[in-house]
């Protein structure tokens, strides 16, 4: 097995990084011409590896190298390269980069199996209103129709972008893979936390991801002139909304010992005038964790703190669910082959779940699903500051070798 290229890794990290680059960090939204110019020019510089390319109905890059048994079912790695607006350089971008050399690793390796490296499309839900579209399609999970139905204003919809992409939307199910395609699938990600780095530990080995549950909540009061009415004659629709905020944080503090939490992350307000009584406003929601239970209890909190602010205020509110994924729990058997991988070359590391969403909890439901965690600074992530060292991302890469090659050769 060849050692890691700490200079190739690097370099191609650089080099996506400068696609969507601006004063203000880096915007790469899913679909755009940033996305196709980043991976045409990442496919380029894996050209000599000689892998099949293929896509599938909604875009999903897959980078293929054959095994001696063709027919065996692919041991699969991959991630995303779309960024938030005003991102970072290393979500996402290290588990397809990762997974690349993964590939220059053992490349003179006998494998048994194929690997394949996959590119899914649109991770982030910053375009589109919903997280991890390709990755979901692949599992059957979701249609154009409904990912279309939060657009950013002014923007395309999901169906107009795929269309635009070259895409046809009507196809999609083609996308769709079956349970037991993949021997295994595997995903290398920054944590988003601050564990590693405070711990003083390299890997983490991730055993369960936090769903989220998304929705909107449209409250509907009166516009009127802010001088002229009264205050006792007003229905403000951004004051509800206002409490609104508050007891969705209490709801989410309620269950914060078992990991749940909630975040008003857009607060969309109408018509928006320093002169006019707001009329309207749409908080976005997003409430996750790893127990099911709690996420529920924090969503029953929500739905009465609702019903109730909407009495008191004499106002009308409604809830929008946008998508209610469930917490994915990844396989033990796969941690315990990296708990062995990194036992055997005394590394430190932690078993962990992950709070945010991966492409790796829909992979879960075609075949044995892992993550590996890498240490990054201040756990700050989705912001320019965002950062992962060389070295503990290729650390990683290492370790992501040895436990493809194991799963190849069986």
């Amino acid at each position: 097995m060849q050692v890691v290229n700490k200079e190739r890794v690097a370099r191609l990290l650089q080099g996506l990084a400068q696609f969507g680059k601006t004063e203000h960090g880096i915007t790469r939204l899913a679909y755009t011409p940033e996305d196709k110019a980043a991976q045409d020019w990442l496919l380029e510089q894996v050209r000599d590896l000689g892998l099949q390319l293929s896509a599938d109905a909604v875009g999903n890059v897959v980078l293929r190298r054959a095994g001696n048994k063709p027919a065996l079912a692919p041991v699969a790695m991959g991630s995303h390269i779309d960024t938030v607006v005003q991102g970072g350089a290393y979500d996402g971008t290290i588990g397809v980069v990762g997974a690349l050399e993964v590939l220059h690793i053992l490349q003179d390796e006998e494998l048994e199996r194929p690997l394949e490296v996959i590119i899914f499309r649109a991770e982030e839900s910053s375009r589109f209103g919903f997280a991890t579209i390709g990755s979901k399609m692949m599992a059957g999970v979701g249609d154009p129709d409904k990912f279309s139905s939060a657009p950013k204003a002014g923007d395309l919809t999901f169906k107009e972008a795929l269309t635009a992409w070259g895409c046809d939307p009507a196809a999609y199910e083609q996308a769709r893979r079956e349970e037991g395609c993949f021997k295994s699938f595997w995903e290398m990600h920054i944590e988003q936390g601050k564990v590693l780095e405070e711990t003083g530990q390299q890997i983490g080995i991730v055993h369960n991801i936090a769903a989220p549950t998304r929705f909107k909540i449209i409250v509907e009061g009166m516009a009127d002139h802010s001088g002229a009415t009264p205050m006792g004659f007003r229905k403000d629709a951004l004051v509800s909304a206002a409490r609104l905020v508050i007891a969705i944080e209490e709801a989410a503090t309620n269950e914060a010992e078992n990991g749940t939490v909630a975040t008003v992350g857009v607060l969309d307000v109408e018509p928006a005038s320093i002169n006019v009584v707001p009329g309207k406003a749409t908080l976005w929601v997003d409430l996750r964790g790893v127990d099911e239970e709690s996420i529920n209890c924090a969503l029953g909190d929500i739905r009465d703190a609702v019903s109730e602010i909407a009495k008191t205020d004499t106002i009308t509110i409604t809830m929008d669910m946008l998508t209610a994924d469930k917490p994915v729990a990844l396989s033990e058997e796969l941690a315990v082959k990296l708990d062995g991988i990194c036992s055997a070359k005394g590394i430190a590391y932690r078993h962990m779940n992950s709070g945010a969403g991966h492409d790796a909890m829909h992979m879960a439901q075609l075949a044995p699903t892992s993550m590996l965690f890498v240490p990054c600074k201040g756990g700050i992530s989705h912001n320019p500051a965002e950062y992962a060292s060389n070295d503990d991302i290729c650390l990683a890469i290492e370790i992501l070798a040895e436990a493809v090659k194991s799963e190849a050769l069986a």
